[in-house]
């Protein structure tokens, strides 16, 4: 019979051990997005199985519980389907409201130019970015919510929509000072 504290020790020694080829294994199974981001679905699974109560049954096979554990979590992933956004005459009207986030004026009313270049630099963001400000700022979801049918933190995700709206900013900034240039 296998201790807790055994459990604990070779659990993380074996995720210490088998880190790279768990993500290859979820990414040969999945698309990373934001749902679906291979490093996320493993650390979600090692808090899930390090969480257990201590008196829950050992572990007896290591490497069998945690690939039948991604696995398990990568079908709860693959059937939460997101909706995707479609372009509509309402999405020119949440394009403003965002484009204000990045530029100083408050009236609403901004160039075309500028506007493309916001859908531009969004377009250049990795999937799971462009995900989470699509979802937070333009369908309206609460980062609960996104959490709730994902699964993915409420951290993860505050800190991806950060650094999206960081590198958003960073991009069009760049974009400023080469027309300003011209």
């Amino acid at each position: 019979m296998v201790s807790n504290k055994e459990n604990y020790k070779n659990l993380t020694t074996f995720f210490d051990d088998e880190y790279h080829s768990l993500k290859v294994y979820v990414r040969s199974r999945v698309d990373d997005t934001t749902e679906r981001d291979a490093e996320d679905i493993i650390q979600d699974v090692a808090l899930r199985i390090f969480s257990r109560p201590d008196d829950s049954s050992p572990i007896n096979n290591i490497a069998g519980f945690v690939y039948n554990s991604i696995k398990n979590r990568i079908i709860d992933v693959m059937r939460t389907k997101k909706e995707k956004v479609h372009e509509t005459d309402d999405i020119d009207k949440q394009w403003a409201e965002f484009a204000e986030l990045f530029y100083d004026t408050a009236d609403n009313v901004y160039p075309e130019d500028s506007v493309q270049a916001l859908k531009e630099a969004i377009k250049q963001l990795k999937p799971s970015y462009q995900d989470i400000i699509i979802a937070i700022d333009f369908e309206g979801y609460t980062y609960r919510e996104i959490a709730e049918q994902t699964g993915i933190s409420l951290g993860t995700l505050m800190s991806r929509r950060h650094r999206a709206l960081s590198l958003l900013s960073k991009k069009l900034e760049l974009e400023k000072i080469r027309i300003n240039k011209n």
